[in-house]
Order: C-alpha cells, then structure tokens, then sequence
C-alpha cells in the first residue's frame, strides 16, 4: 500500500511498538510472573516514544533481557526507526527515491527534500559519539558504585536514556520509583543527564546548522535562531523560577549549592526527559503547574525530545505580539514568517490541549484521584516526558489506554496523529465570501 510519509511513520512505529510489546511479554524479560499483555504493550510504548512513564520499576520489574528490550526500543525511538532502515538501504546500496526522501525529511525534521539523506547518514555517528562521551562520565561515578560491569551497564543505559529524552532509570537497584533522587547533590550525574538531554532536545538539524556556521550567530538559519533563543529562555527563566518556588517546598532540606543544582536540573528534565532529583510530590502548586507548562512544550523540532515543541510557543507569541501591535506580518531576525506555519502552530497547541483535556476530563471519571495529579500524568504522556507523581502504576486499565494513546499521539506529533484519520482532499477552485465575527 502506498502511504502518505506521516501514515508510513506512524505505521512503523506501531510495528515497533508490537514487536516490542510480544517481545516483554516472553517469560525470560520479567522478574517474577511474566508481564502481561497491557503492562507489556504500556511499557513498550513508553519506551518506543520515549516517554518514560512506567507500571513497573525498570531494574526489579524487568531483567537484563527485558532492559535490553527497553534500550533498543529506546535507541529506536528516539533517532526514528526510518534512520535505520535508510542507513540499512544505503548500505546495501539502494538509491532513495522522491516518496523516500519525502518520508525521510518528516522522521528526521529536516525542512527540505535537499540534504536529507546527508542529515541521516550524520545522526547516528553524532547520537553515538555524545552517548559515549555521557557514559564515560557516568561511569566515574557509577563503576565505583555498582562495579565494573554493572556500573559501565549503568552508565550505558542512562546516557541513552538521557540523550533520547526518555527517562527510564535502573535506579530500582537502590530503591523502586527512584529516579535520580540519590544524586540530588552529585554535579556529575545531574550535569551529565543535563547536558545530554539539552544537547538531544535541540535538535540535529540545529547542530548541524551550528557546526555548518561555525557557531557564528548571524550566519545560522531563522529556525535555529528561534529554537536556541526559546530553549535559553525557558531554560534559565524556568531554573530561577523554579528556585524560588522549591525553596522552601521540595527542596527545603537542601543547601544553597544543592538547591541551584536541583532546581536547574528540574528546570532540564521536564524538555522532555522524565529524571528528577527531588521528590515530585512535595512540588509547590506553583512548582507543579510550571512543570506542567514545560512539560506541554517540550524540546525542538526533529529532535529525541516532544511536546508542541519550542518553535511553536515561538511562532505563537511572536505572533500574538504583531497582532496586539496591529501588524500584518510576523517578523523576526529580520525575516518573516509563512502564514501557513502560523496556522500550523495555532493547530498544534489546539489538537494538544484538546486532547489533554479530554484524557484529564476521561480519567477523572475513572479514577478516585485528584485534578492535580491527573493533569500532571496526562501532560507527561501527551508530552512524551515521564516525570509521574506515582500515578501510573495504580491506574486501572481503561486508563493506561488512555495514557498509550496519548504517548503514541505525542510522539508522531498532534496534527499527524489527527491527519492519520482524515482523507486529504483538495479544495474546489473558488473563493467564499467572506464573513465578519467578533473576537475576544
């Protein structure tokens, strides 16, 4: 059947996702009895979108095979499963085609046709040279730790959990659910996760653009200097927020220097990888509803990371700027922005709070739990992020559905996932007239 490139992508990823789920289910992946169909398929979907939500502990729910199931998922995930397959083809030397390369641009984030198949062969050297570098630096801490092997494993495991945004932790070998919270004061771990996650949430057509230009500002495209300028913003603006809002709330117990530490990586972690070192919930209601806000969105554009992206929270406030000024075009670093990009943005934010509220409004009815951490779940789901209250694992059945959908929505994005069941079809040649409404 000849699929459209998001139809195609979105198919490949259900694949995965099944073969990932039978492949958890096998008795050899469990501790214990092995998993069933739904806790398989939650857990594989997770993994495969890179999310990070789970209803079973990494390390004493799953053994080494069933972590090893989770990491290739993970590793799969986060680059695309069509890089592999086109780095495959390339080298049993396949020439890639017009439907190819098309398909290719939408899984890798590139915004031409042109340079496409250069941008893939480049993922993966890039994605494996930063995971080495994170777990060589992991190690140090974790070898002395764990041990050699196990420590190396760790380290492995968690430096491409970090760079794919994905949030799983085999920190169950101290104690279930834990996350990263022993390392609260650790500048090494919380500085590593940092960094990989930052350097996976930007982007690869970013850092090629920065490499391209020698990271000369004036030189970079407009959609690298909108993604780098958002991503500082949110970043340092949620960091200083956050510290002022734990303080005295989930970070109390700490020192100062821990509490910058804490509060920077919290401010990291939610663009959209799902560690934390602090307990999630003793968050401050100002706290939790700002996470809630990063979470929603997320990192950049063809990147391991998810939510409405940087790009968009960009083009929309930019846009809202020009209309309060009562201009017609958008510009920005001297250059205008497509209206059709515009309309795309307004959509993006629409279709994912829509179906943020629907769950939110679903699960409420389902579960006996709280408006808050119903909302906090649902946005780390959509948002394909993993930070949890502890919700998940007590969900009912009905609800993890609900939360699979999501991270499946969340990670071929919200309008594809709404194009998935609409026939495209083209518009007669002719112009309405056009009627006038009163707005706000």
């Amino acid at each position: 059947m000849h699929l459209t490139p998001s139809r195609l992508i979105a198919v490949g990823f259900l694949l995965v996702i099944l073969t990932g789920a039978g492949l958890l289910m096998l008795p050899i992946a469990s501790r214990g009895e092995p998993a069933g169909f739904l806790d398989a398929l939650f857990t594989s979907t997770s993994a495969t979108c890179v999310t990070g939500l789970v209803v079973r502990d990494t390390f004493t729910g799953w053994t080494v095979f069933g972590q090893l199931v989770i990491l290739a998922l993970i590793q799969l995930g986060g680059l695309g499963f069509m890089t592999f397959i086109t780095l495959t083809s390339m080298l049993l030397g396949k020439r890639l085609g017009l439907y190819d390369r098309k398909v290719l641009m939408q899984s890798a984030g590139n915004i031409t046709l042109d340079g496409t198949a250069t941008l893939i062969r480049k993922i993966i050297p890039f994605t494996f040279v930063f995971e080495f570098a994170g777990a060589a630096l992991l190690a140090i801490r974790f070898i002395p730790e764990f041990g050699v092997l196990r420590g190396i494993y760790a380290a492995v495991f968690h430096a491409i959990s970090a760079f794919c945004n994905a949030g799983f932790d085999l920190m169950g070998m101290r104690a279930p659910f834990s996350s990263l919270t022993a390392y609260v004061s650790d500048p090494l771990v919380s500085l590593t996760i940092c960094m990989l996650i930052i350097i996976g949430g930007l982007g690869f057509l970013v850092w090629r653009d920065l490499v391209r230009c020698r990271f000369r500002w004036k030189r970079l495209q407009l959609h690298s200097k909108l993604v780098l300028t958002a991503s500082g913003i949110l970043l340092f603006g949620g960091w200083l927020l956050l510290l002022g809002f734990e303080w005295n709330a989930s970070m109390a117990d700490l020192s100062i220097p821990e509490k910058l530490l804490a509060s920077f990586f919290q401010a990291v972690t939610p663009r959209t990888a799902g560690f934390n070192t602090v307990d999630l919930s003793k968050l401050s209601d100002s706290g939790n509803l700002l996470t809630d806000f990063l979470m929603l969105i997320g990192g950049s554009p063809g990147s391991t990371a998810g939510g409405i992206k940087t790009t968009t929270l960009a083009v929309l406030v930019l846009s809202a700027l020009a209309s309060a000024r009562g201009r017609m075009r958008v510009n920005t670093f001297r250059m205008s922005i497509e209206r059709e990009t515009l309309r795309q943005a307004s959509s993006i934010l629409l279709i994912y709070l829509g179906m943020s509220l629907t769950a939110i409004l679903a699960i409420c009815a389902i579960e006996p739990f709280g408006l808050k951490a119903v909302t906090f779940e649902v946005v780390s789901a959509i948002a394909t992020v993993g930070l949890s209250l502890g919700l998940t694992p007590q969900l009912s059945a009905a609800s993890r559905v609900i939360l699979i959908l999501l991270m499946y929505a969340g990670r071929i994005g919200g309008l594809s996932f709404v194009l998935l069941f609409s026939e495209r079809r083209s518009e007669p040649p002719l112009d309405r007239p056009t009627g006038k409404i009163l707005i706000g």
